[in-house]
């Protein structure tokens, strides 16, 4: 009678075993990585909207000041006294807008390209939006609350972004009075079409730009 003995076992089975259960390791792993990094790009985006939609109503508000005759000469020449807090929105349209005084030509281009670091590297006691939000309502702000979130709005939230803006005159030169301004000469008696750089901005992470050209008929009209 022959007699059979069972085969050594080598841990083939063990081997196999967690090599798939590495492999699903690893599949696992990779999957909720790619769940975290879309998790995070919708996130991203989402915030984006939102800042983006904070700093964009804040750029109606800086246009809408420059709407009607009413204070022309502070629609013309900046004066620090309309950048303050205090200036608030009339629905009536007779507003006063903050016109800042950027003046040297490098200055206007590093204030055009990216007017927050050109704001915030400046000598301005207040130049951020958050310094703006600690400010007096009396004091000189270089970006002026969005007036849109003010207490009282229901559609606004705690959780919204802050909104900011300001505003330059835009200077021709004589080379280009007639191309631009056919009224250029006017400015005293305030006659003639003015073009304005809006700038809106959100928390101080996010700006907007915006161009808007009036036409004004004068003081005394």
């Amino acid at each position: 009678m022959k007699t059979f003995y069972p085969s050594r076992e080598h841990g083939a089975t063990l081997l196999v075993a967690l090599v798939m259960l590495l492999i699903l390791t690893v599949l696992a792993v990779s999957s909720m990585r790619g769940v975290v990094l879309e998790s995070r790009i919708t996130g991203n985006r989402a915030e984006s909207l939102r800042l983006q939609s904070a700093a964009n109503a804040a750029l109606r508000e800086g246009e809408f000041r420059f709407h009607g005759p009413a204070y022309l000469r502070d629609k013309l020449e900046p004066r620090e006294s309309n950048c303050q807090k205090d200036n608030k929105l009339q629905t009536s349209g007779a507003n006063r807008p903050c016109l800042l005084a950027v003046v040297n030509e490098p200055d206007l281009l590093s204030f055009m390209l990216d007017p927050l670091t050109f704001l915030r590297n400046s000598s301005a006691e207040n130049k951020t939006g958050a310094d703006t939000a600690t400010a007096g309502e009396t004091e000189f702000v270089t970006w002026m609350p969005y007036r849109g979130r003010e207490a009282g709005n229901d559609n606004v939230t705690a959780t919204d972004p802050e909104a900011y803006w300001n505003s330059r005159l835009i200077a021709v030169g004589a080379d280009d009075a007639t191309a631009l301004n056919a009224e250029y000469g006017a400015i005293l008696e305030g006659r003639g079409t003015y073009f304005y750089q809006v700038n809106g901005q959100a928390d101080d992470r996010l700006a907007l730009q915006s161009t808007t050209a009036n036409v004004y008929v004068g003081l005394n009209n």
